[in-house]
């Protein structure tokens, strides 16, 4: 490129890195030439709305096109060009090989600097059955309005995979009156959290008949008057209407092809401006390998927030390079709605810091969302985890009936601020009645870290099978009556008059106190404790493991 020439920046995959990266670019630029290629022929639409158009909350199918190629080109001055494809990237000659879809024609187009942000495709496994017309994988605004038309003659709908994008479209279905089977291949709904963290998912999917199908896996779809999805335990589930929703791989052919490097599981891996193997061509979006914003270690976060902040950090880096900061690294801070309850996570689970053998130690607390005393007050159940030789928040998981994202957005902050359970202890949160409590869950989940560090309680995360332990349940007897706990032979003695019946248990016995929550039985092993029982507690209480509606106290007379 001549010094007086304008940059020719060519930005490959229209949607969020793309778009965000071509109009931060013309920000930066009024006079570098953009090119923007979309093989589809949307640009810049917002995919995490596709599944509530297709259940009819969203009205409008106009309201999820953020952009179109024509506002685009009169707002940013771009050369915007949907059904084409890039072919073949030519890095020596600094040129991509293009192939308009309608007309067929072809075309040599030069760069400077390249962006790929070619994004991920739905995993289509090779099953049997698996082209039949009746089966569909949800990607693009044209996958969206194929499902909404054929969701109008289906009566029965069986959607694969119970992960966010599984989740959404089972409760869509529900809300266009469809009999819905939910096939998941783990023994829990929403697999990337910790099993405890998913019951009140489960609970509310089956309140509204949704038929969970947990630990069994498609292995065949047979075609006849339904289709008929055949199941590794043996089942088959007939359905009108199949969407598969167990993942997505990167879409990065093209840049395999082109030579640059990929990570083990296929996606282009970037330093932290975002800039490939090749330092002229930069990659964002799904397609991607990063950094773990915890671990530093790679990692690939199909999510839509990173890929927007990723396509505006290319555009940074490419226009301002000594003013720009390096990417951080992704935390997957992920949401998902089923009906009324909602649940999520920043950082990392339980299952993958064990996985990974980090340490770890971990609480999980149960409370209200806002003050108990105020009408409609519901439940939310937190788990946090954090380094054990520092304090350093690790990650959080939330589940609830409201006030979920804002829990975790709190954490996901803490998370990037480096902080720890005590600052997490002390965090200074918005407080009124209708909105929080004066120790709010955060609080309360630092709090109880606390607790554990020093050595104040020690919880347990599910009740011992072993016979010689003591399973002390602290809640009110109409309470224990109404809501039984699911274990034979464990004693009843409240917390009230727990100090006058201390001869009621055997002070040679390891003892495990339980409550519905959790804070209740962490004060009766205080007591305990300071008599000389060996005493822990069932953290989060019985609405965290057994029974996710669970009271937190007897109903007023």
């Amino acid at each position: 490129m001549h010094e007086s020439s304008p940059l020719r920046l060519v930005i490959i995959g229209g949607v969020a890195a793309g778009a965000s990266a071509a109009a931060r670019a013309r920000r930066l630029s009024e006079t570098a030439s953009i090119t923007l290629i979309e093989r589809g022929p949307d640009v810049s639409f917002a995919n995490c709305g596709l599944p509530y158009f297709i259940g009819g909350e969203i009205k409008s199918r106009d309201a999820l096109a953020v952009q179109t190629p024509q506002t685009l080109k009169a707002m940013l001055a771009l050369d915007v060009r949907t059904s084409t494809e890039v072919t073949a990237i030519d890095r020596v000659a600094k040129h991509v090989r293009l192939r308009n879809l309608a007309s067929g024609t072809t075309e040599s187009l030069p760069y400077d600097r390249l962006v790929l942000a070619p994004g991920a495709v739905p995993l289509r496994p090779p099953l049997p059955g698996i082209d039949d017309p009746r089966l569909f994988t949800l990607r693009s605004l044209q996958d969206m309005d194929r499902i909404k038309a054929a969701a109008v003659a289906a009566r029965r709908v069986t959607v694969i995979g119970a992960g966010f994008i599984g989740l959404e479209m089972a409760e869509q279905f529900v809300h266009l009156g469809k009999q819905v089977t939910l096939v998941e291949l783990t023994a829990q709904v929403l697999p990337p959290l910790d099993p405890p963290m998913t019951l009140l998912l489960e609970d509310e999917l089956r309140k509204h008949h949704v038929d969970l199908v947990l630990g069994d896996s498609v292995t065949a779809f047979e075609a006849g008057p339904a289709l008929a999805c055949r199941l590794a335990s043996g089942r088959a589930v007939e359905a009108d209407l199949v969407v598969l929703s167990i993942g997505v791989r990167p879409d990065t052919a093209l840049a395999r092809a082109a030579g640059l490097y990929l990570g083990p599981r296929g996606h282009i891996r970037v330093n932290g401006f975002m800039q490939t193997s090749d330092p002229d061509i930069y990659a964002a979006g799904d397609a991607i390998e990063t950094t773990d914003f915890v671990t530093h270690e790679p990692a690939a976060v199909p999510l839509g927030g990173p890929a927007n902040r990723q396509g505006r950090l290319a555009a940074d880096h490419i226009f301002r390079p000594a003013t720009t900061q390096p990417y951080p690294g992704a935390l997957g801070t992920a949401i998902v709605r089923a009906f009324a309850a909602a649940a999520g996570l920043t950082g990392w689970s339980e299952q993958r810091l064990r996985a990974a053998g980090r340490p770890y130690r971990t609480v999980t607390v149960n409370d209200n969302h806002h003050a108990g005393y105020y009408p409609g007050a519901q439940p939310i159940l937190l788990k946090l985890l954090w380094d054990p030789a520092t304090g350093r928040i690790l990650g959080a998981q939330v589940s609830g009936l409201a006030g979920v994202d804002k829990r975790l957005d709190v954490i996901a902050t803490a998370i990037t601020g480096g902080l720890t359970i005590d600052d997490l202890a002390q965090l200074e949160l918005a407080y009124a009645p209708p909105f929080g409590a004066a120790k709010d869950i955060v609080n309360l989940a630092g709090f109880t870290a606390c607790n554990t560090r020093d050595g104040l309680v020690t919880p347990v995360d599910e009740l011992p099978a072993d016979p010689a332990v003591q399973i002390l349940d602290v809640r009110p007897p109409a309470l224990v009556q109404s809501h039984p706990l699911p274990r034979a032979g464990a004693l009843n003695i409240p917390l009230g008059v727990l100090r006058t019946r201390l001869g009621e248990l055997d002070r040679t016995r390891p003892v495990v106190t339980v409550c519905a929550l959790g804070k209740t039985a962490y004060f009766a092993a205080r007591i305990l404790a300071q008599h000389g029982f060996q005493v822990s507690a069932l953290t989060g209480g019985i609405r965290a493991h057994f029974d996710p509606r669970s009271p937190a106290k007897l109903p007023a007379p």
